[in-house]
């Protein structure tokens, strides 16, 4: 039996086309939404501090789970105050495709995009 938390604070969600990008994926791989989803985490590294870690998994017993357009979002508990109240969007464009994260706690992010640092962990960004 899962013991996920279930986290109700400001919450993840999809754009339109993230949802629809995220659920072609778990339907090509006949996943069943019931316990699989994005999930989405932080790790340490780039250089601003912080780096976004996206990837199609099953829940966990300690992943903090938002439903949104009918799909899970998981995200580790060591996480969670990084990412919440994002919102993943799916984009195509000449540079690529791909998710991106549009995140409030983002106070300062690298040119590429690729990292981020949050407010209260300018002074330790090694926290993770």
């Amino acid at each position: 039996m899962s013991t996920a938390i279930t986290y109700r604070a400001h919450g993840i969600t999809f754009s339109e086309v993230g949802a629809q990008k995220v659920r072609e994926y778990l339907d090509a791989q006949g996943a069943d939404v019931a316990v699989a989803g994005l999930r989405v985490g932080v790790k340490g590294g780039g250089c601003s501090g912080f780096q976004y870690v996206l990837a199609f998994d099953e829940q966990r017993g300690n992943d903090v789970v938002f439903e949104d357009h009918g799909l899970r979002i998981l995200v580790d508990p060591q996480s969670i105050s990084y990412v919440d109240g994002s919102q993943i969007d799916y984009v195509d464009s000449l540079t690529g495709a791909g998710f991106q994260v549009s995140n409030p706690n983002v106070t300062a992010a690298c040119g590429c995009g690729s990292s981020f640092r949050v407010k209260d962990e300018d002074e330790d960004v090694s926290a993770l």
